[in-house]
């Protein structure tokens, strides 16, 4: 197989990727059987295959563990049959649908879906699916779902075995959703149907059946400190030594570096890891690289990561360490917290950083701020000075206290004119 428009090219006839729900063969329509039918090779999950009854006489092929890996090797393999995949549901709702799509091309599949399990549980439930978070457990970490939780908004976790609604259970009454109101729905479509209700509290239900998804009618405890997506969290929610940027500050950095969803981060000496947090936070599909000199810094930055759902957080170590003698995927931001003054660590960054990305810079030293004024009059981009003052008690009264000053440099990588020389340079 060679390198095409997808990954990997494929020659064959359209692949029929069927979805097949937990009622099976009969739940299929005449399309989807008679795609079936006219495989000579049928790959999907041991569950999948054994739906299909045997009047379907392709050859069954289970799927390898782990999956992703060998799923090139697999078309490879089977290219000169006619090659069929089974799905659960809707193939393209965090289904194989989308991985093949990836490979192959959209042009090279025929999916024929059925409901998945987030439009079933909806209409079980009678919840709108437009208005509902869908949050993926399956191989991922389920502390993906924090960023969604808010006092009444309603979500549906895709459950990765039988032990993730008490899992779900025990990650919201941890943060403050105690009172939360979960439903498990099982084996959706099909005969062996159940709905099991419960609070997160008080979840006490055994290992539900392996194909569940998990409703979440979140309910937030009184005394919860209010975190949301928006940045600038509370500095309080974030454990370390104490170093931080503060969050007033943090709310004007974020803004300043401007995250889009599927976006990537380099955090460079990332502290308490509150900007790559926060950074990811804005969108599930935004990424970040922490780049952190520190073991312990890098252990508590992984730490507050974890509490604040952020998986797309990834720790490193020292930049320039990491970054030598690799070529890795060009940020589409970068964020100075620390580490300015080192020697050839900006150019470096700066040599990696996309056409079009951005860079921020803050500084509280004298040597980093007269360095940011140095790189503004070479590069261009805006300088800003932040003086946030916070109202503390004075006796019977309240006065300002001042923080430290920030000066912030922020900047586009774009082609541009030398200011001094006229020479046309990245």
């Amino acid at each position: 197989m060679s390198e095409s428009g997808g990954s990997v090219r494929w020659d064959g006839a359209p692949i029929p990727v069927v979805g097949i729900g937990a009622d099976g063969w009969d739940g299929l329509g005449r399309a989807a059987r008679q795609a079936l039918v006219d495989c000579e090779v049928l790959l999907g999950s041991p569950r999948q295959l054994d739906l299909v009854p045997d009047a379907v006489t392709a050859r069954r092929v289970r799927w390898p563990s782990p999956l992703l890996p060998a799923v090139a090797g697999l078309l490879d393999e089977y290219r000169h049959v006619r090659l069929g995949v089974l799905a659960s549901g809707d193939p393209m709702f965090y289904g194989i649908g989308t991985t093949l799509a990836r490979l192959v091309g959209p042009q090279a599949l025929r999916v024929l879906p059925q409901p998945s399990s987030a439009s079933l549980a909806c209409a079980r439930l009678g919840w709108s699916l437009p208005e509902v978070a869908i949050v993926s457990a399956v191989a991922r970490p389920l502390t993906g779902l924090l960023p969604e939780l808010a006092d009444q908004r309603r979500v549906l976790v895709l459950s990765n075995d039988q032990d993730t609604p008490a899992h779900v259970a025990d990650l919201l009454a941890g943060h403050g959703f105690g009172g939360s109101a979960l439903t498990v729905l099982e084996q959706l479509g099909g005969p062996a149907e159940r709905l099991v209700s419960g609070t997160a509290a008080g979840w006490n239900h055994p290992p539900a059946d392996p194909l569940n998804i998990v409703a979440v009618h979140a309910v937030a405890d009184l005394d919860r400190v209010r975190i949301t997506r928006l940045p600038g969290l509370p500095d309080s929610v974030y454990a370390g030594d104490g170093q931080l940027t503060k969050s007033e500050i943090r709310a004007l950095t974020l803004a300043a570096l401007a995250p889009a969803p599927g976006e990537l981060l380099w955090d460079i000496g990332g502290g308490s890891g509150s900007i790559a947090i926060e950074w990811c936070r804005t969108d599930p599909a935004c990424r970040a690289v922490t780049f952190e000199r520190l073991g312990a810094r890098r252990r508590q930055i992984a730490g507050n990561a974890a509490t604040l759902g952020a998986p797309g957080v990834q720790v490193r170590g020292e930049a320039m360490t990491e970054l030598g003698g690799t070529d890795p995927a060009p940020p589409d931001a970068i964020f100075f917290g620390g580490g300015l003054t080192q020697h050839g660590l900006f150019e470096t960054c700066w040599a990696h950083l996309r056409h079009g990305g951005r860079m921020v810079a803050n500084a509280v030293t004298a040597e980093s701020e007269a360095l940011l004024l140095s790189l503004a009059d070479e590069y261009g981009g805006e300088l800003r000075r932040y003086q946030i003052y916070r109202g503390e008690p004075l006796g019977r009264f309240t006065t300002w206290r001042p923080q430290l000053p920030v000066t912030q440099w922020s900047v586009v990588k774009r082609r541009q004119r030398h200011a001094h020389s006229g020479e046309i340079r990245s």
